[in-house]
């Protein structure tokens, strides 16, 4: 997935420690290097790792809780208040496990979350070894984890200071949607985040009601208004992005903002279409995030990705939409570069750091193989990953989880959802 999108037949790749050293023909690296723990890869693609530009992590312990459900419904009456219910730094940290599992285990190597107790989410995604962006969730009204504004922002620029630098963990200011925020807040996070010198991630323009909500509030549309306010910039990854206008995806272009498109969760919520085509036409970089697993119901990039391709070419009217080379550069390479994280990771290059994963091909639904990059899109699945390292270090091999107790994780979720169904 570099500049060139190469495909290296009977390739390698080498690493010392967290670092590409090179890739290449296999046996011209081997070569060159020698190393006591040689992978196999007969019979395998490996990639880079996928990237899920937005995600609420921790809401896998709501999966199911409350479906079928509008947004609003689906958030006000049942989402808030069991947040209010049961949110605290435990419950996110064995949560956080189980949605690195899930994630490592359908090859996503990094996560972009909107939360809350994010401490918790960095110290449990750190243990099991997964890469992440953490936001620090910002509202104008009281939650379990901040009674005002001034508490969220406080929390905020405290995480940041927290985990700036670490390898692994990237803070993030993240004010939860132009519904949620007023002008005050989304004036502060900006400026926040601009300080501090970190990413900005948002929900924006996910609804019909939410765009006549700005619409009466401010006169203007939820870009146009995030525009007049100076809060676009490449620093920002805005999700979902469904209820746009030509001159809106023209702003999000000029001010080259990042789009996070959560395809089966706008589709499970009925949301609405984001004009993915159009914004991609004119040089916004869209990329994929699964949403949380309350409203999607799982964390699984590469079906958004075949989702996506395929109700996008419906939707046009045109099979040549969204081709499959796309569709992997949105999952890999740009999610990288949307996060602010596209000269560490997103492609296999020399220098970069590894975030490496194989698909096992040999597999029935993966059988013949023509073009790799339609394979990878249409036919392959979460569970044909068989390898996944991150930052250098191997955290799936043959499909088993190895930085932690796969069993000890799934109990400790059946026990939470015991409770939760039993109050």
């Amino acid at each position: 997935m570099d500049e060139n999108l190469a495909i290296i037949e009977k390739g390698a790749v080498a690493v010392k420690e967290k670092q590409i050293l090179e890739v290449g023909k296999a046996d011209e690296i081997l070569k060159r290097y020698t190393s006591g723990n040689i992978m196999e890869g007969k019979g395998r693609v490996v990639m880079p790792g996928l990237i899920n530009t937005h995600t609420h992590a921790a809401m896998v312990y709501f999966r199911g809780i409350a479906d079928d459900l509008p947004l609003t419904e689906w958030l006000n009456n049942h989402i808030w208040p069991a947040e209010n219910k049961w949110l605290s730094p435990e419950f996110i940290s064995d949560a956080i496990e189980l949605a690195c599992l899930e994630m490592l285990k359908g090859g996503i190597t990094t996560y972009n979350d909107m939360y809350f107790f994010e401490d918790a989410a960095g110290e449990a995604a750190k243990r099991i070894g997964m890469r992440a962006v953490l936001g620090s969730g910002i509202l104008d009204f009281p939650s379990v984890s901040a009674k005002t504004t001034d508490e969220y922002l406080d929390n905020a620029e405290r995480f940041v200071h927290n985990w700036k630098g670490d390898e692994l963990i990237t803070p993030c200011i993240a004010p939860h949607a132009l519904y949620t925020c007023g002008t005050e807040t989304l004036k502060k996070s900006k400026a926040m985040a601009g300080k501090l010198d970190v990413p900005l991630h948002i929900h924006l323009a996910e609804t019909r009601w939410e765009v006549e909500e700005i619409k009466l509030r401010y006169k203007m549309r939820p870009v146009e208004y995030l525009a007049d306010l100076g809060f676009l910039d490449e620093t920002v990854l805005a999700a979902h992005c469904i209820w746009l206008e030509d001159n809106e995806i023209e702003l999000l272009a000029k001010h080259k903002v990042g789009v996070s498109h959560c395809m089966e969760s706008n589709l499970k919520l009925a949301s609405g279409f984001a004009p993915v085509a159009t914004m991609l036409a004119a040089g916004v970089k869209v990329t994929f995030g699964t949403d949380g697993a309350a409203s999607n119901n799982d964390l699984n990039i590469l079906s958004e990705m075949s989702t996506t391709a395929k109700v996008h070419k419906a939707l046009s009217n045109n099979p040549t939409v969204l081709d499959a080379k796309t569709i992997v550069l949105m999952a890999t390479r740009w999610g990288a570069e949307v996060l602010g994280l596209g000269r560490k990771v997103g492609s296999l290059e020399k220098g970069k750091i590894a975030d490496v994963i194989s698909i096992n091909l040999a597999k029935p639904h993966l059988t013949p193989i023509y073009n790799i990059y339609s394979h990878i899109v249409y036919a392959a699945m979460a569970s044909d990953v068989d390898f996944v390292m991150v930052n250098g270090k191997i955290v799936i091999n043959n499909g088993r989880l190895l930085t932690a107790d796969e069993t000890e994780i799934l109990f400790k979720a059946q026990q939470w959802c015991e409770k939760i169904r039993n109050s």
